[in-house]
């Protein structure tokens, strides 16, 4: 059944994986690439820190009751 298989079907798997590794290749590049542009260059990458709305030492904190 495989060996009846015209040149469309192979035509068509190639262009599968075509689109896969090139989907891939963007995929990658979105991801590793710099992208927080800065007048200087890119900026260095660095740790986010993160705090909820109660935490000491960023203003007046209140009290949430609930």
């Amino acid at each position: 059944m495989a060996g009846e298989a015209g040149s469309g079907a192979l035509r068509e798997l190639l262009m599968v994986v075509a689109l896969a590794l090139a989907g891939l290749l963007l995929a990658m590049v979105a991801a590793f690439a710099p992208w927080h542009a800065t007048p200087a260059g890119n900026a260095p990458a660095g740790l986010v820190e993160l705090h909820s709305p109660g935490d000491p030492g960023l203003g007046p904190a209140t009290a949430h009751v609930g």
